[in-house]
Formats: structure tokens, sequence, C-alpha cells
């Protein structure tokens, strides 16, 4: 082949199109990213330093208040939380089956039981009709997940929890900014546990957490939990772990926290162009939340019976997808010893079945979108319209 027709050919082939995308996603900040990141090493500071008390400050006045308790990762997150609210063996905690498995994993860390509950055919989300049924006389806490980035119905859930004397503890990592009735998720229950794995609407470049809550001394009682237990330097008053938000993941966070409104504002956008181009095909598309603030969309996904076909012609084309999540977690080997089966929970089961993430993030333009529906379009059948 001429060196002619190979440039001619590499002009021909798109580029890969991921699902995410952080440098992409990050490029309009690097310099500052990257200030901030050389102020950290300056410092000579890495753990439990000024980067991290600046960002738990900088995001508790971000969700409007409270306190907010950095951690290693997101799932590190929900078993400090756990701790801290008494949780351990012999209690059992009420969750959804339809989630990334960490939820799952913080609540075998403390050596609780999960128990699963069913959700809203329409939503992917905690289905609030069914928890009564699955309390347990030993259920101490229920953990809501805010999926793909839309708040649950928070107002509904809580008077329900505490007819249980249910501990909520929210799962936002999904949902950084998601508000419901003008209140941030993670914000309403007794704590609210984020995630900035580097794909998460506010990332960071590895792994990081926090824990939100209300209640001074419970904030004091994850510091300690977070650190060995520590009250002082060398005096441990409890069975404590190491789960610190470095110095470098904070740095990173302060410099992207000042453009998460902003983000959020494109994925909205970028989520209703979504479903104008898709609206002509067989899929499914994500039903619409009550009001905009309540999505974020750290993910867009749809429904397609076919998922498998559908991603491997995405694929084919240099387009990447995910399922999110292919298994629910009672299904799960790691979890065979609850003794669930499959259609134990048949609305969790179908999202699970056909849940497909197609490439989503601010920095996709209106060709990156139109690439992806036409791929769809020649997949799927259907009139493309807009």
């Amino acid at each position: 082949m001429s060196s002619e027709s190979r440039q001619r050919t590499a002009e021909e082939t798109p580029a890969p199109l991921p699902v995410f995308d952080v440098r992409t996603h990050d490029a309009a900040i690097a310099a500052e990213i990257g200030a901030a990141i050389q102020r950290a090493v300056a410092s000579g500071w890495f753990i439990l330093g000024p980067e991290g008390e600046r960002f738990e400050t900088a995001f508790a006045t971000w969700l409007g208040g409270g306190h907010v308790v950095g951690a290693a990762s997101g799932t590190a997150a929900l078993s400090l939380a756990l701790r801290a609210a008494g949780v351990g063996p012999g209690d059992s905690v009420l969750t959804v089956p339809n989630t990334a498995i960490p939820t799952v994993s913080a609540i075998s860390a403390v050596g609780a039981e999960p128990v699963f509950v069913d959700v809203d055919p329409e939503t992917a989300l905690l289905d609030l009709s069914r928890i009564d049924a699955a309390v347990r006389p030993n259920s101490r806490a229920i953990i809501p997940v805010h999926l793909y980035g839309r708040a649950l119905d928070l107002d509904a859930l809580m008077p329900i929890a505490r007819h249980h004397g249910l501990v909520v503890i929210e799962d936002a990592a999904q949902a950084h900014g998601a508000r419901w009735r003008g209140r941030p998720a993670g914000t309403w229950g007794n704590f609210g546990c984020f995630s900035f794995y580097p794909s998460k609407n506010l990332g960071a470049y590895g792994d990081a957490g926090a824990v939100w809550t209300a209640d001074e001394e419970d904030a004091r009682l994850l510091r300690s939990l977070r650190n060995y237990g520590q009250s002082e330097r060398d005096r441990h008053e409890r069975v404590g772990l190491n789960s610190r938000l470095d110095e470098i993941q904070a740095a990173i966070l302060n410099a992207k926290l000042p453009h998460l409104v902003h983000w959020n504002q494109q994925r909205r956008r970028l989520a209703a162009r979504y479903r104008e181009l898709l609206a002509p095909l067989p899929l499914t598309l994500p039903p619409p939340a009550p009001t905009e603030e309540a999505h974020v969309y750290h993910l867009f996904t749809v429904r397609v019976a076919e998922r498998g076909r559908v991603r491997d012609r995405l694929a084919d084309r240099g387009i990447g997808s995910q399922a999110h999540y292919p298994t629910p977690i009672h299904l799960q080997e790691a979890y065979s010893h609850l003794g669930y089966h499959a259609g134990d929970f048949p609305a969790a089961e179908a999202w699970c079945r056909e849940t497909l993430s197609l490439p989503f993030s601010p920095a996709l333009g209106e060709n990156d979108l139109r690439r992806v529906v036409q791929v769809l379009t020649e997949t799927l059948g259907g009139r493309r319209d807009g």
C-alpha cells in the first residue's frame, strides 16, 4: 500500500470512541490540574494535609452544609459509614441487587448480611413499596443507590426508614449534584457516600471517596475510624482502618470541583440530544426524571433486547459501550451463600439483562452522538430523524 493510500485510509477511519475518556474530558483544565498536583507535591505533605482539608470544606459547602470526611474510595466510604452507624456481624442491611458490587462489598466488609429489595421497573431505582416486606428483625440500615445519576425519591424513603428504625446510608457514587426537591442527593440520610473514581462526574486520578454527615459527632467518629481509630497521635480508642484520601487526589478534586456544575449542565444537554436522535429506534430510552435537577447522567443507558449483538456491532465500528451491570449481585457466585435464585428480583434482573451504556461525556460533540446513533440505526433498524 502506498503512503498516500495509508494516509487516506487513516483519514477515513474514525478515531475510537470510548464510553468515557478522562483525558479528553479534562483537556480544557489540564493546566489547572497540573498546577494543583505540583502544589501538592511541592508541599511535601501527602496524607491528611491541607489539600484534603480544603476539599472536605469545599465539598461540604457545595453540598449545602454539614461535614465531609475524605476516604480512600467510594467503597471505603460506605464501609466507614456502616461502621460509624454501628452496623456489624449479626445485622442485615437492605439494598438493591442491580448496583455495582462495591455497594454490597462494603456491607460484607463490616460483617453484616445484605438483604436485597427489587427495583422499580421503570426507573431501576429502589422500589419503595417493597421495603416493608424486606425488613427483618436484625435489619439496621438501608443503602439506597442513586443509580446512573438519578436521585431516588428521598422524601418518600425517609419516613419508611424511620418507621423501621433504619439508618439511611445513601450511595451517591454516581450522583454528584443530583437533587431531590432542591436538596442534594447524599444529604438526606444519616450518611451520604461518594466515589471519585476517575470516570465519575467528579473524578480523581485514582481511587478516592468521601462521606457526608450532618452530625458533628459522627464526623469526628468517621475521622477516627479512617485513621486506625486514632483520637490523637498514638492514641487509639477504637478499631479502625487505613482509609484516607491522599493529598494529590484531593488537590485534583479541588481543581475540578468549580467546574462540576457546568459539566453536569453539559451532561443534561447531551442526554436530551441523545433522546432526540434515538427516539425513532426500537430501544427503551431512560425514563425522564421528574425534574431536570434530579438527574446528572453519570451514564446514558438504554435498554436493548439483543445487547450482545449491539455491543459487537458498535465495537466493530470503534465505538465503546458497557453493560451496567450484566449480572445482578444476588446471582453472583460470591453471594450464592445467601440462597437467592433467578427470578427472585425480576425487575432488577430485566435491567441487568438489557441495560447498555453508550459513550457519554461532557466532552462529546454532535458528530460523536450522530456516529453512535448511525451504528445503532444500522443495527436495530428504524427511521433516523434529526
